[in-house]
């Protein structure tokens, strides 16, 4: 079967062809540039825990020492404090990174797969799609024609691929738009990240209303001032200026030495995809949305594309067509950055609409921190990743399902496992392979020889039950889960959402989940085959 063919070496894209080829799945990167990324500190990425370790688990590198882990957060307004965090091992904190090197180390990860290719100075202009695959055609120094058996559009919020398969992409243009600086110095609370609004210094120019602060490695931070609403030009005196009046106004008036690195001008837009799925031609990552306004991260949700279309590509690949699991694709993704965007849109006009008698509503400012901060911290509706209950692999009306900590459709929750090697990994080291994951939660089976807990008590029945679903997968052990009971069955697909929990071990239950999460029927007969194989009731 032809390669999956993948436009754009952005780190979305470079992460799916990773993916893919982890799964045994052929894949060609078509990159329009050289093959090399510049250098540049005020372009950063801020991930979230999942995302990380999804980049970690497909690189093979610990990024966390490529970037830094805040020690806490403070959210402050004017000269008060308004909210403080202290990050430890009970609250991972986010990860933050300069872009050029999540993407340095995911080509050099990319360079040693068999199954992958780079196609550099390859700039995309003709796609053509057939029932059996898609041509695509570039031009520049390799022009040539490309067959694939998919094309995934990675190509940013410009699309060729997208306009070529004549999707819209509705949305609002300059939401928001941030001066940004990368530069050395010292600042009070090294590795800590601050949110600043409304500081009580004079500013020259228009008005900082928010000052975020992040750090990065050897002692630099990246600065993003809002700018206000128009299209005012952020000239290097101004910037150089307003540097100088930040850094004073948090050193008791005095302003620090420092080496100013980088600069720039990001703006934010809002915009999603009419479709992301056209035939054998996919969007993801910025080619299929927009958001970023209030702190949260665009490319996070471009990863989050990544993951999930990936296991769903590599069965497709290797199984052949089917259309209910590749919609799903879309049908999950789009919710979850649609309600995203809404909640953004929804936000914006009460945390920059001015004054009023907002202003003077107690509490008000305080909400409106917390709001903000949930955003830039991956929490609440602003930041928090969706969930995909309403899946349409969702499994239904499952008579064993009881309920714990992580919603059906949710991301799992990362607990230590015990493999079918006998081997202690954590839960989230097992995903990215392809195979759905089945936990059962059996304390006390930490202490046991695998020799002695796989021939004991539920563990015949489950294994045997495991063998009989639908899609290869794997059996793991956890001593314990959050909010689940003793003998609980967790059924896990291959990007870690809960497909679902049963209350012991129920081959039929866990056929038909199984099932439905691969976007099939349930297939009475092949469900009766399960019972028969492994028994029935709970246990």
């Amino acid at each position: 079967m032809d390669p999956v063919i993948i436009v754009g070496a952005g780190p979305v894209g470079l992460t799916l062809a990773l993916a893919l080829a982890r799964q045994e799945v052929p894949t060609v990167v078509l990159d329009e540039g050289p093959g090399k990324d510049e250098p540049r500190l005020a372009r950063t990425l801020v991930l979230r825990e999942d995302t990380a370790a999804l980049l970690e688990r497909l690189t093979g590198r610990p990024l966390a020492e490529a970037g830094v882990r805040w020690a806490g957060w403070r959210s402050m307004r004017r000269k008060q404090v308004m909210r403080e965090i202290t990050f430890d091992d009970a609250r991972a904190a986010p990860l933050h990174i300069a872009q050029h090197v999540v993407t340095g180390a995911l080509r050099s990860a990319l360079a040693g797969e068999r199954l992958a290719e780079v196609a550099v100075d390859s700039r995309l202009d003709t796609i053509e799609q057939e029932p059996s695959g898609v041509t695509a055609h570039t031009r520049g120094p390799r022009g040539t024609w490309w067959r694939g058996s998919y094309l995934v559009g990675c190509d940013g919020p410009r699309s060729t691929v997208r306009k070529l398969s004549d999707i819209r992409f509705p949305g609002r243009t300059a939401v928001e738009r941030h001066a940004v600086a990368a530069l050395r110095t010292e600042l009070p609370r090294p590795g800590d990240a601050l949110l600043h609004r409304m500081p009580p210094w004079r500013t020259s120019g228009p008005t900082a209303g928010e000052i975020t602060a992040r750090p990065l490695p050897d002692g630099v931070w990246r600065l993003d001032w809002l700018l206000p609403p128009g299209k005012d030009l952020v000239t290097p005196e101004l910037l150089v200026t307003r540097i100088r009046e930040t850094l004073a106004g948090w050193n008791d008036g005095t302003t620090p030495p420092y080496e100013l690195l980088d600069t720039g001008v990001h703006t934010v837009h809002h915009r999603l995809a009419r479709r992301w799925r056209s035939d054998r031609v996919l969007l993801a990552g910025d080619a299929a949305h927009l958001l970023g306004t209030l702190g949260t991260q665009g490319l996070d949700e471009g990863l989050r594309d990544a993951d999930n279309l990936a296991w769903k590509l590599a069965r497709v690949w290797h199984h052949g067509p089917n259309e209910a699991l590749l919609d799903s694709y879309q049908a999950e993704r789009r919710a979850a950055v649609a309600a995203r965007l809404r909640a953004a849109d929804q936000v914006l006009p009460l945390l920059r609409g001015g004054g009023g008698l907002r202003a003077y509503v107690p509490g008000a400012a305080r909400g409106h921190d917390a709001l903000l901060s949930d955003g830039h911290l991956g929490r609440g509706p602003l930041g928090e990743p969706g969930t995909y209950a309403d899946s349409p692999l969702a499994a239904r009306h499952l008579e064993a399902e009881v309920p714990v900590d992580t919603p059906v459709g949710a991301a799992v929750t990362d607990v230590r496992v015990t493999a079918e090697d006998g081997s202690f990994v954590q839960l989230r080291e097992r995903l990215g392979r392809g195979a759905l994951l089945v936990v059962l939660i059996a304390p006390g089976t930490g202490v046991w020889e695998r020799k002695h807990w796989m021939t004991a008590g539920v563990m015949p029945r489950l294994a045997a039950a495991v063998t009989a679903l639908p899609h290869p997968a794997e059996l793991l052990v956890a001593e314990e889960y959050p909010g689940a009971a003793a003998h609980t069955v967790l059924l896990v697909r291959p990007d870690g959402h809960l497909v679902t929990a049963l209350g012991g071990v129920r081959p039929a239950d866990l056929y038909a989940a199984a099932e439905a999460a691969l976007g099939g029927p349930v297939k009475e007969e092949a469900v009766a085959g399960a019972e028969t194989t492994a028994g029935s009731g709970t246990v």
